[in-house]
């Protein structure tokens, strides 16, 4: 028996249970058939200019950084004048993400965009955003070979393409999202939900930014939603 079974054998026996029980397993069936949604807080239940001013309000209050861009053709030109405001090298990398394949990176000048393998010296990334959450100002990002998981963790800085359109109110919105674009048993193998940069105040609770990941979070928001948008 392994430890995940002992664990699980004792927490049954201290309910009287087996868990081959038939009610108990329809339970458990009809909670993960039915998605029920959890409390929704009313903070980001607003309309769409206001959700995406809330939105912008969090992302700077867990020190992000964010810029709004008219179309996808004026990323390259933010990202390159991110590098140049934090005095960095004019190169990042991304992933196979066709958005960000088909942005005019030619337009930034000297800013080299590559697809290299991604490592602990790279000091910037640029990454697709499925969605955001206004609530709380993060971003959320699947993992896969469009924009690895290592993109949003290794490099010192940070930059995340976000559209409008898919700034969400909430949680439970961004999840009904996910489970509609990928299907029953087809979810990403992760889905990291991204609050501000890293940072860390274990340590005399002196706050450390960039203690497990990057220093920077950089968030360009691509055109404006519609009003018709719902949260």
């Amino acid at each position: 028996m392994s430890a995940r079974q002992s664990v699980l054998a004792s927490i049954r026996r201290s309910l009287g249970v087996s868990g081959a029980e038939t009610p108990r397993q329809k339970a458990v069936a009809d909670r993960l058939a039915g998605h029920p949604r959890g409390v929704i807080p009313a903070r980001g239940q607003l309309a769409a200019k206001e959700r995406l001013d809330l939105f912008a309000a969090m992302v700077e209050a867990a020190a992000g950084s964010i810029a709004r861009v008219e179309n996808l053709a004026d990323v390259p030109a933010e990202v390159s004048a991110f590098l140049r405001r934090h005095n960095l090298p004019m190169a990042a990398q991304r992933g196979a993400d066709p958005l960000l394949a088909a942005l005019p990176w030619e337009r930034a000048g000297t800013l080299e965009v590559s697809m290299e393998k991604t490592n602990a010296n790279q000091l910037a990334s640029v990454s697709h955003a499925f969605g955001a959450a206004a609530e709380t100002g993060t971003v959320v990002m699947t993992s896969g070979a469009d924009n690895p998981t290592s993109l949003n963790f290794l490099p010192d800085n940070h930059i995340v393409v976000l559209e409008a359109e898919d700034v969400a109110g909430d949680y439970e919105t961004i999840w009904q999202r996910l489970r509609e674009k990928f299907g029953a048993g087809t979810m990403p193998r992760a889905v990291n939900m991204i609050t501000g940069p890293s940072r860390s105040a274990d340590i005399e609770q002196t706050l450390i930014l960039g203690a497990h990941g990057p220093r920077k979070l950089h968030v360009i928001v691509v055109g404006d939603p519609s009003p018709a948008s719902t949260a």
